[in-house]
């Protein structure tokens, strides 16, 4: 394209001036203009480097957009130094040295402008020049793309960054921009970069998108506002905090991020309210150093596609959440290092695949008035120095309410853990802990299990429906062990102690403060005959292919004994066994009468079932997981040695994690043991597979995996049939047709419990029957039993 013309029509009201003029070349018609003269661009391409220092109004054809081209050899296409008005050109440089556009003085105005260049920057703003830029496009492969520097400041509105090969929008060296409804994709750096002290940035309504870099950067005492803006798609950080940075995110959200969707470092603060957080890779919020500080409210962080903690807090940082949702995630709430601090209030934790609150290396954590649901553990707290305090929290449908070991020092209050797969609470290694006026009920295990003489301190703690008992203390009670006082029970279920134990039972008494003495061990107890035990594992609702495995496996034992008593070889059975499957699908119950069988079957002196998982097993130092492997297995001759969740043994990137140092040890002495105890390992189908390959001789103990298939919607109802026939209730008309409703709708998610969903669900029901029935004066017999639909409790 050919140069054209400009014409020039001048706003001067002297006569002796010309109207209009028309000038061959830019420079020609900026020399002739005066203030408030407009000049018409034809279209062309003008190879000359045009400076713009009046007050003028330089426009392209509205009709042919990008059909002015300011295209010259070498150095700045289009400097702005004056307060001018452009409008609808395409600005190229050539320069990888300098900036396509340049604007540095006065506050001009530049509308429909696009700039297609190559140069160190698209659109250089500096020297505290204020422009307006208004739906301006920058295509820089080469470069940045929006550039404020030196004072900076303006607006730019509806621009697009549409590549850069480096940041995105730039500002340092005290610029303040303002920017609306930009966009920023394609860009290989950071999509918004602030550096520097005095430097600040706001943006609203801003996306920035597909970004080989980190979304926004803010770093060494810049400041930033955010409000309304999406980050999304990044091939690093979202959002990255260095160095005394401050940042404010308001309404916006960081989704679809493979590494952490924001980390902080170095004393930098953050605040985020009203914000959602999904799909990221790594953390969520990481947050590192001393004096380093996040504020979230009323804010979302769920779905992570990786296998790390939502909130990562370590090395002194702070992290306060209040009103916050964290959903969907591996791990909630990981707390590191003395000095890290959590304080969390009326926020909801759920569907967490590990530990909802994790506290370890001396960090604490303030937990008042939160609700964790579906998770393998509520709140951990790991080793010396580590404690904090939970306040009026719920925690239902977990593996294990509180874990403490190894030294943690927690204060839990007013608390309650309601249907735990195992322990309410369980203390070991070392852990203390004080826990005030907290309940647990329907526990599948123990309601408070303190073991190793832990000096843990129980102040008016209640259980209520736990299977095994309510309170279980293997070891020393007062004095150097477990100090209970004012505590009750109702032991609505038979206890099973564990060897040796002191445990404190009570039927709506007060539990015993004084030291008891560990009782003698109990004697074998006489088998029950196989078949018996083959009638109760009849009995169990579902679980089909499961009975006949367990059969088939009876029946080779049983004729492999006859072939040696008739003198013949027998078959070489191997017993240790794999359970796969989600959780509350009866694994736990088919390995113990698997167990009564071989027991009566000869094959096994005791045939009784030791359960553990990975806290009993790994230590907190070469050596020790050793010794605590051993242990089990010792406890474990005679009988079958069931680890639930064996997986966690082997995480996928566990580098020196002593879960390894468990497996080896297990594999020796199911070797060197191999006739006296049977060892079942449980989990998710998937993950017992890695567990498999972990160790050359794992996969070749065990002789074969059976899988335990979640229960359908008519199975869970004949639980709940089971469970209300068991105490005494009757399900009225309409009630199985809401409850098959019901289990149909129930999100069959990770943390999904199967069986324990069917009890639960059963144990609402009653406590919304009480509520119901209690207002009556005089209920009847049949008002007292029959459960109706309106008992049922709502999906979600």
């Amino acid at each position: 394209m050919a140069q054209g013309s400009v014409q020039v029509t001048h706003s001067g009201n002297s006569r002796w001036r010309r109207r209009t003029g028309e000038y061959g070349s830019l420079t020609e018609a900026l020399q002739a203009a005066g203030d408030g003269d407009v000049l018409a661009i034809a279209p062309g391409t003008y190879r000359e480097n045009v400076v713009v220092q009046r007050r003028v109004v330089l426009r392209g054809p509205a009709t042919a957009p990008g059909s002015v081209r300011i295209a010259p050899a070498d150095g700045v296409a289009l400097t702005v130094r004056g307060p001018a008005v452009i409008e609808g050109l395409q600005v190229e440089g050539q320069d990888a040295s300098a900036p396509a556009l340049l604007v540095e003085e006065g506050s001009p105005e530049l509308s429909d402008v696009r700039v297609v260049t190559r140069s160190a920057a698209g659109i250089e703003v500096r020297s505290g020049a204020r422009p307006v830029l208004r739906r301006c496009t920058v295509d820089n492969p080469g470069g940045t793309g929006l550039s404020f520097s030196g004072g900076a400041g303006g607006l730019a509105e509806e621009c697009e960054v549409l590549a850069a090969g480096q940041s995105g929008i730039a500002v340092r060296g005290g610029a303040q921009p303002r920017l609306e409804r930009c966009r920023v994709h394609h860009a290989t750096g950071a999509g918004l970069a602030v550096t520097g002290e005095a430097s600040a940035a706001e943006a609203t309504g801003c996306e920035l998108y597909e970004i080989k870099g980190t979304g926004v950067h803010v770093t060494s005492r810049a400041t930033a506002s955010l409000t309304d803006c999406t980050v999304h798609r990044t091939s690093a950080d979202g959002v990255t905090l260095d160095t005394d940075a401050v940042l404010t995110l308001d309404g916006c959200e960081i989704h679809d991020i493979p590494e952490n969707a924001v980390d902080l470092r170095s004393r930098s603060q953050l605040t985020l309210t009203r914000s959602k957080v999904r799909r990221f890779g790594r953390n969520g919020l990481s947050v590192w150093d001393p004096g380093t500080r996040v504020v979230a409210e009323q804010s979302e962080l769920h779905d992570s596609t990786g296998d790390y903690p939502a909130v990562w807090v370590s090395d002194g940082a702070e992290v306060r959440l209040d009103a916050c949702r964290l959903h969907d995630v591996p791990d909630a709430l990981f707390i590191l290092d003395r000095g890290s601090r959590a304080e969390v209030t009326g926020s909801d934790i759920g569907q967490v695949r590990n530990t909802a609150v994790s506290v370890s290396d001396g960090g604490t954590v303030e937990l008042a008035d939160c609700r964790i649901r579906d998770a393998a553990t509520g709140a951990w707290f790991r080793d010396h120095g580590s404690g904090g305090r939970l306040d009026d929290c719920t925690m239902d449908a977990v593996q294990t309410g509180v874990i403490v070991t190894k030294g943690a020092d927690p204060t839990v209050a007013g608390c309650t853990v309601t249907g735990p797969a195992e322990a309410g609470v369980y203390v070991s290694a070392e852990g203390r802990g004080t826990f005030q006026n907290t309940r647990v009920t329907g526990s599948a295990g123990y309601g408070f299990h303190v073991i190793d003489g832990c000096r843990t301190t129980l102040t008016r703690c209640r259980t209520e429906r736990c299977a095994r008992g309510g309170f279980e203390f293997d070891g020393a009670v007062g004095g150097d062990g477990p100090t209970a006082t004012d505590c009750t029970s109702d032991e609505s279920a038979e206890a099973r102690p564990r060897e040796p134990a002191a445990r404190v039972q009570t039927a709506q008494a007060q539990v015993p403060a004084q030291h008891t003495p560990a009782p003698a061990a109990a004697p074998v107890p006489k088998a029950r005959p196989s078949q018996d035990v083959l009638k109760e594992l009849d009995t169990l609702v579902g679980l089909d292919s499961v009975k006949r495995e367990v059969r088939t496996l009876t029946d080779m034992i049983q004729v492999g004994r006859r072939r040696e008593q008739a003198g013949l070889k027998a078959a070489s059975v191997r017993r240790h066994l794999v359970f796969t499957g989600s959780p509350g699908t009866g694994k736990t119950t088919v390995a113990r009468l698997y167990g009564e069988i071989l027991a009566a079957l000869g094959v096994l002196e005791r045939g009784h079932l030791v359960e553990v998982s990975r806290v009993d097993l790994v230590g907190e130092h070469i050596g020790s997981t050793a010794i605590r492997t051993q242990e089990a297995f010792d406890k474990a001759r005679g009988g079958v040695l069931f680890i639930d969740e064996a997986y966690a043994l082997a995480p996928e990137d566990g580098g020196r994690d002593f879960g390894k140092e468990a497996i080896d040890t297990l594999v020796k002495l199911m070797e060197d043991h191999r006739e006296a105890v049977v060892v079942i390992v449980a989990g998710y189908t998937a993950e017992m597979a890695r567990f498999l390959s972990t160790n050359p001789g794992v996969a070749s103990r065990f002789s074969r995996t059976i899988t335990f298939g979640d229960y359908s919607p008519e199975e869970l109802l004949r639980i709940v049939e089971q469970q209300a026939a068991e105490h005494e209730y009757t399900l009225g008309k309409g009630a199985r047709k809401a409850l098959l409703k019901h289990f149909t709708a129930l999100p069959k998610g990770p943390a999904f419990g199967n069986g324990r969903t069917a009890r639960q669900t059963f144990e609402s029901m009653v406590e919304r029957h009480a509520g119901r029935v209690a207002q009556l004066a005089e209920p009847s017999t049949e008002e007292l039993t029959l459960l109706h639909p309106e008992d049922l409790p709502a999906v979600g």
